[in-house]
């Protein structure tokens, strides 16, 4: 997702003053947070360490899923009721979100023993850190809690959003279970890779906490707590974070470096993507010797005979196919369950992120 999806149709000038709001929030949660939460002197050198790894680990990335509940609250609220508070609350919650991410982000990456995120060592490669890194995941995920507490307890909306919180990411770590057991470090082993195994680490890893959890926290600070209306924005948003996660597997191969920014290692890593999982589904037994013979292996030559299989079974096209069945599906989803809700606070996510190429 680029940006400009999290301010909807109200232009360039908001997207600017959401983001540059966003960003100028960031200093003062780290000085609350480090500084005026927990006074006691004996916690110098923790307090230290936690704003160390704020600063570290929550800016960088794109924030995508943190701007998005103010871009989806000024679709679901008229502008009148936007007031500074409510907008503070919702960058704020933002925020939350971001620093969701970078828990897992800090995890993860200890988990599949990467070198670097973002374009800087992973953190628990940072000289002092290691495993320390276990610890400072807790801190991060902490500091989610004590930001609501003291930012949304006297709102109506405040269990909802610690429910929100709490649910989502048991579902992530439910799906970063599946995905562990899917592709173990090590071992290559392309029975495990099927598409209902593929869908369902992508619905509970990515798509709940990326695509649902933003747009359902701003519903709930909208006032919209109804079951129904958030059971009909999941089903769009779902889809939608499917559809997101396979364009990212063929751009992982079939992306411009120069574009994208990354090289893909989906190949290299054994990684369970859509590209594999289709490829299984469609080649011969000959094929399969083949791929498993080259799949998860680090040299060049099996990475370009992986490719090469690809290509031949037209994956490129077959891929470009689905996304256009997938916006088809997304449409009916939003004309059929977005009854009550804004269509634009689908759509405007849905124009970012069909036929992207980064």
């Amino acid at each position: 997702m680029a940006d400009s999806i999290c301010n909807g149709t109200h232009g360039k000038t908001t997207l600017q003053s959401d983001a540059q709001l966003f960003e100028a929030q960031f200093d003062e949660l780290v000085a609350e947070l480090t500084e005026r939460d927990l006074p006691d002197p004996a916690l110098a050198d923790a307090l230290n360490r936690l704003r160390e790894v704020l600063v570290y680990n929550a800016p960088g990335g794109k924030r995508n899923r943190g701007l998005s509940v103010i871009g989806s609250l000024r679709e679901l609220l008229p502008p009148a009721q936007l007031t500074q508070d409510t907008v503070q609350r919702a960058l704020l919650v933002g925020w939350c979100i971001e620093l969701l991410q970078a828990f897992f982000l800090v995890a993860d990456d200890i988990m599949d023993a990467s070198v670097t995120r973002r374009g800087q060592p992973c953190w628990y490669k940072k000289d002092g850190i290691g495993l320390d890194a276990i610890n400072d995941g807790f801190l991060l995920e902490g500091s989610i809690y004590r930001l609501l507490r003291k930012h949304c307890r006297d709102q109506p909306y405040y269990v909802h959003l610690l429910e929100l919180f709490t649910e989502t990411s048991f579902q992530t770590e439910l799906g970063q279970a599946l995905d562990l057991m899917t592709a173990p470090p090590g071992q290559i082993d392309l029975t495990r890779f099927t598409m209902e195994r593929y869908k369902a680490i992508v619905k509970y890893k990515t798509a709940f906490y990326s695509f649902y959890l933003p747009v359902a926290a701003a519903m709930y600070m909208a006032g919209i707590e109804s079951e129904e209306e958030h059971n009909n924005a999941k089903h769009i948003l779902l889809e939608m974070g499917e559809f997101f996660q396979i364009q990212d597997d063929y751009l992982d191969c079939y992306g411009d470096p120069a574009v994208t920014g990354k090289i893909g290692t989906d190949i290299q890593d054994n990684k369970c993507s859509w590209l594999v999982v289709t490829a299984l589904e469609i080649m011969t037994p000959e094929q399969r010797a083949d791929l498993e013979a080259c799949y998860g292996r680090h040299d060049d030559a099996s990475v370009e005979k992986v490719k090469a299989l690809y290509n031949t079974l037209q994956l490129p096209t077959l891929y470009h196919k689905y996304e256009d069945e997938s916006y088809q599906r997304l449409q009916k989803l939003i004309t059929c369950h977005a009854q009550n809700l804004p269509h634009s606070v689908f759509f405007n996510f849905a124009k970012k992120i069909y036929k992207r190429n980064k």
